[in-house]
């Protein structure tokens, strides 16, 4: 299964919903990049990914984006080829 880090917050609804699908597809484990603790953190995230909302999610190398686009993304099929990766 592939690396997934998640730049989020404590609070953030979609944050939560992101990582609830994650698990429901088997994903076991989660970086979770607090960038409500760590503003460092949260200007590396936007440098890195041109937005400034959380989640931001990646799975391996690849930047999937928010909780909308991993979504999307299970909707068409192509999640899991991307956690198997």
């Amino acid at each position: 299964m592939a690396k997934v880090r998640m730049y989020s917050t404590a609070v953030c609804p979609y944050c939560q919903m992101a990582e609830r699908l994650l698990r429901e597809k088997g994903v076991t484990e989660i970086e979770k990049i607090r960038v409500d603790l760590d503003p460092a953190q949260r200007s590396e995230m936007m440098e890195k990914t041109g937005r400034r909302t959380v989640p931001q999610i990646y799975i391996g190398e690849t930047h999937v984006g928010g909780y909308d686009d991993l979504s999307a993304l299970d909707r068409a099929g192509k999640l899991d080829p991307l956690l198997a990766a």
